[in-house]
């Protein structure tokens, strides 16, 4: 119960936002449509149950008249239950897909909030693959809420009509043992009632397995997927490497996994079905084994008869709602699970942000970028780089260098302010631009126009300026494939795309630029005329570079070294030296 009790809760914390979002009255009136729909199935099932009872006395009395009167009658109820069933699916997937749209929404917008899908990585936390909770688990759990939801309350409301005509039905068929009438009221509830329970405690106790099965089989479908993924990414790497057996037997032991808890979840649902389907066929039967022998004692007729097997199964039916959804139930489970977990990931990255002790960047009134008694830690606590004092001051070049380890990027993640850990304050100029160009710059798929702008609108820097850029920066080839639609990143050798990337800083004209070995895969010869680029066309910039290379130093007016001081790294401000114009 304490376990129902806690899916109930979070279900209604995930899904009732919706239903006071500004889309509100459209998903209200919806879901009033749908169950209103699904109640009047109901009563249409009550009116053929009535119906079945005529129509079966007509053919056993041979009543011609009432046979054809019946005829007409179910006619109608068959076109309004056909009219029902199509309007209730219409609606109820046009509120699903609107449901799903808001979902949606709302967790792309949290998860690509202020660098927290960056800081959940981080944190190391249990939401994995959060493709697969915003894609196939918000489908999953809007289309099976409202399933399952509607299931419940059309039993609740079938029981209700058809406990009544049940009861009715045991007082028109007394129960008849050994050639006399037996009083016992409600018989037929009663033996529906004992059936089900008895039905639900087997299923719970066979199949409870299956939420856990069908949990550990969504993250390792995922996790195979997406390794599947990193091998089409890096798929040059890993022929150079002659690495394909080594990502062959990896794959193969991964997707060996998902074969294991696959086989776990045949094995326990075989034990369901084989109970399940009996549990159903014997249903069929009962009902006719407890009525018989009023029926052959000539007490009822056979329209009671079947009546009562109908009103029977409807009662048995709504009883074992559990037992014919288990399967359902258990994969729903898992899909609130991981949505759950994903929304705790996404607040505890968010905690990590607004932290007081974590490391805050906070616009400022000077005109440089100021370090304030700030120290960068690892997520484990250690510390990294203490860093007090240091300022950047506007169109001032300076190099950062430092042993790999040292701490350097992650300095700029600080500074970028997408690095939580750690304490001190970093404060930027108000409305001051930064722009970062890592050693891999990243290229959405799209137009080569689009990828390069980015993350502006294609629409802010004209095909001509771009064009500029390009023979700029030495890949004036492009120039022609501005429309062409790709995946740059893969298409693009890493030298031109780092060379893209600069082209990026020089349209967007940042107040600072931060470049983390953006130029590393380029020849000296080519690095430096693109500085010299830089520092021609950005002179007003403050540009700071993270790089090995010695020839860097003539290009930067100041150099940052990071030493090693007891168990973290520190700033050591060296002596200007003398930089090209």
């Amino acid at each position: 119960m304490n376990n129902i009790r806690s899916t109930l809760a979070t279900v209604w914390r995930i899904a009732a936002p919706y239903f006071n979002s500004e889309d509100k009255w459209a998903g209200r009136g919806l879901l009033a449509a749908v169950i209103a729909i699904e109640l009047a199935l109901v009563a249409n099932d009550v009116l053929l149950n009535q119906w079945r009872n005529r129509f079966y006395n007509a053919l056993q009395e041979r009543d011609w008249d009432g046979f054809v009167r019946e005829l007409i009658v179910f006619c109608v109820l068959a076109a309004v239950l056909t009219v029902l069933s199509i309007y209730q699916l219409y609606l109820n997937q046009w509120l699903q897909i609107r449901w799903r749209r808001w979902m949606t929404s709302k967790y792309l917008g949290e998860w690509l909030h202020d660098a927290n899908h960056y800081r959940m990585q981080l944190h190391g936390d249990a939401a994995d693959n959060p493709d697969q909770r915003i894609s196939d688990d918000i489908k999953m759990f809007v289309s099976q809420t409202l399933g399952l939801g509607i299931g419940l309350l059309s039993s609740i409301v079938t029981l209700a009509s058809f406990v009544v005509i049940l009861w009715g039905l045991s007082a028109a068929a007394p129960l008849h043992l050994f050639g006399s009438d037996v009083s016992f009221p409600g018989y037929l509830v009663w033996g529906a009632l004992v059936y089900a329970i008895f039905g639900t405690a087997l299923t719970q106790w066979i199949g409870s397995p299956l939420v856990r099965l069908d949990f550990d089989q969504q993250r390792l479908e995922a996790d195979f997927r997406f390794n599947l993924v990193r091998v089409r990414e890096n798929s040059e790497q890993i022929a150079l490497l002659k690495g394909d057996r080594a990502e062959c037997e990896q794959l193969s032991t991964r997707f060996g996994h998902v074969v294991s808890n696959w086989y776990g979840i045949m094995s326990r649902t075989k034990r369901l079905t084989a109970f399940t389907q009996s549990y159903s066929q014997a249903a069929v039967v009962f009902p006719v084994i407890l009525s018989a022998p009023a029926y052959f004692a000539s007490k009822i007729q056979l329209g009671t008869v079947m009546q009562i097997m109908e009103a029977f199964g409807k009662v048995q039916d709504a009883l074992s709602f559990f037992i014919s959804v288990y399967r359902t139930m258990a994969e729903w489970r898992a899909v609130v699970a991981r949505l759950d977990g994903f929304e705790r990931s996404i607040a505890k990255a968010e905690r990590l942000a607004t932290d007081p002790a974590a490391v805050k960047a906070a616009p400022a009134a000077s005109d440089a970028i100021a370090l304030q008694e700030l120290l960068v830690k690892l997520p484990n606590g250690a510390p990294l780089v203490s860093a007090t004092g240091l300022k950047l001051r506007p169109g001032e070049r300076t190099l950062v260098t430092g042993p790999s380890g040292a701490g350097k990027s992650t300095l700029f993640r600080a500074v970028a302010g997408i690095w939580p850990f750690g304490s001190g304050s970093i404060l930027i100029p108000e409305h001051a631009s930064l722009m970062m160009l890592p050693q891999k710059p990243y290229f959405p798929i799209g137009s080569l126009h689009a990828a390069i702008v980015y993350p502006a609108e294609a629409e802010k820097f004209s095909a001509d300026r771009i064009r500029e850029a390009l023979a700029q920066i030495g890949l004036p080839q492009l120039a022609s494939r501005l429309e062409e639609e790709g995946h740059w990143n893969r298409m693009l050798s890493l030298g031109e795309q780092q060379r893209l990337g600069l082209a990026r800083a020089l349209l967007h004209a940042p107040d600072y630029l931060f470049l983390d070995e953006a130029t590393a895969s380029l020849d000296e010869p080519s690095e430096a005329a693109l500085y010299r680029l830089l520092m021609e066309e950005l002179p007003t910039t403050t540009i700071v570079s993270i790089g090995h290379r010695s020839t860097l130093a003539e290009f930067h007016q100041r150099n940052i070294a990071l030493v090693r001081d007891g168990d973290r790294f520190g700033l050591r401000d060296t002596a200007k030296v003398a930089a090209s114009s």
